[in-house]
């Protein structure tokens, strides 16, 4: 059998479904393996540091006085998976000929030479069409925030699980997550089909790991008794890592007014100069 006689067996056999193998989305509660004691002696560390954008500069750590402390689960979503596409795409092949030929039969079939742009001028070509037999394989691994974004994986962190992450997903009224917003996400990564696609043989999409995974944190307010202000800091329940500090949004509308007094000085100070001159 010739390698044409072959592939026309294939073509007669030529799949044009996709193939789907989805796995059960996993949930999973990381353990909190650090006690809120530990939280609360890091952020009497740190809290200084909250009111730093303020004008005003405080004496004493006194004048920070601590708020709340508050546990919650942040939700990520772990998915990885592969797509492979089997498929035939049209090709042609230049084969050069003596320059004095005036015909060609290859397999039967009779081809004229030609002059093509690209070669020497003693050189004739022959167009040979045909079909060449690709197999492209696209794998990934995702790390999501609850949204389908994307997290970076260095700062995801790792711990044992709880035994009966429902009860604690209840007991915490956890955010929910939509359902299908991994397998979405990973479609559009995994599934590139090549445009020059004439025939299928075959094309399989495998999700083969989804785990939905609720990690601890702990959220931290502070008050400024000298300013008026709150803001607060998290941390990791896991690592204990500082996570993120922020004021709060009332506290940033006060700060981004506070300045307006001093530019308005300034811009007396201008003018008293220019009536001087």
């Amino acid at each position: 059998m010739t390698e044409l006689e072959f592939a026309e067996v294939v073509s007669s056999s030529a799949i044009t479904s996709l193939k789907e193998n989805v796995a059960t989305r996993r949930t999973i509660v990381y353990q909190t393996l650090m006690d809120p004691a530990t939280a609360r002696i890091e952020g009497e560390k740190l809290k200084s540091r909250l009111f730093n954008r303020f004008m005003f500069k405080l004496n004493t750590p006194d004048e920070i006085e601590f708020v709340s402390i508050e546990k919650y689960y942040e939700p990520y979503i772990v998915v990885s998976g592969k797509h492979l596409i089997d498929y035939y795409r049209k090709c042609a092949y230049f084969v050069s000929v003596d320059k004095d030929a005036k015909e060609v039969i290859l397999f039967g079939h009779r081809f004229t030479p030609a002059q093509a742009s690209y070669s020497p001028l003693n050189e004739n070509n022959i167009r040979l069409e045909g079909e060449e037999r690709i197999v492209k394989e696209n794998r990934v691994f995702l790390v999501l925030n609850r949204y389908g974004e994307d997290s970076k994986l260095s700062e995801f962190p790792s711990a044992p699980s709880e035994d009966n992450p429902l009860k604690l997903i209840k007991s915490f009224n956890m955010p929910e997550v939509v359902p299908d917003v991994d397998l979405e996400t990973a479609r559009q990564r995994l599934v590139q089909r090549p445009v020059d696609i004439k025939r299928v043989v075959n094309e399989e999409l495998e999700i083969d790991q989804r785990s939905l995974i609720y990690t601890p944190r702990f959220r931290l307010k502070y008050n400024c008794i000298k300013i008026g202000k709150e803001a607060y800091i998290e941390f990791d329940g896991v690592t204990l890592k500082q996570i993120k500090q922020h004021e709060s949004v009332f506290s940033s509308a006060i700060n981004a007014v506070a300045p307006i007094p001093h530019i308005l000085k300034a811009g007396v100070t201008r003018i008293t100069k220019k009536l001087h001159r």
